[in-house]
Parts: structure tokens; C-alpha cells; sequence
């Protein structure tokens, strides 16, 4: 598996885990919560990505364009979670106004 795929893979486990469990439990709807705890586990990637390739130089492909493994994490994640952030409000607005 690449450097790239691993990362994502990795990102990916974090945005469910967080999404399908933790901010359910711990944030509910406040999008407070959730925001602090977004970036615990944003925070959390980061930290799992750096200890493996700070100071290595490594460079990942992202589009066009070749990035360190600090931004190609951090707008991984952000891309694989906007979706995901958005359908968790969207579904908690409709249990609370069911016509909408």
C-alpha cells in the first residue's frame, strides 16, 4: 500500500470511528462539541502521520500538486470529512423538524 493510501485509509478510520461513535455519545447535535472534538481526532491523525514521516522528506501526491505529510494529511482529512460532517448535521436537523 503507498505512503498516500495508507494516510487516507487512515483518516478514513478516524472520520467513522468519530462520526458513527464518539461524537454521537459525547457532542450529540452541539456543534460545539463537535468542533473540539474534530480537532482531538484531526489532531490525533497528525500526530499518528508525524511519527512516522516527520523529518523524512517525503513527499505525497495530492492532485496536482506535491505536498509535505502535514498538509497532505490535514487536506485528506478535511476532504474525506466535509461530507461526512455535512450529512451528520443534515441528519440530526431532520429528528428535530421532521418536515424539513
Amino acid at each position: 500500500m503507498s505512503a498516500e493510501w495508507s494516510i487516507i485509509l487512515l483518516n478514513a478510520v478516524i472520520i467513522v470511528i468519530a462520526y458513527a461513535w464518539v461524537y454521537p455519545k459525547l457532542a450529540g447535535k452541539n456543534i460545539n462539541k463537535v468542533a473540539v472534538f474534530d480537532c482531538v481526532t484531526s489532531g490525533l491523525a497528525l500526530v499518528i502521520v508525524a511519527n512516522k514521516y516527520w523529518g523524512k522528506g517525503v513527499e505525497f501526491s495530492f492532485l496536482l500538486f506535491e505536498l509535505n505529510w502535514f498538509w497532505f494529511t490535514l487536506l485528506s482529512y478535511s476532504v474525506i470529512e466535509i461530507p461526512i460532517a455535512l450529512w451528520y448535521f443534515r441528519a440530526s436537523l431532520c429528528k428535530d423538524n421532521p418536515g424539513k
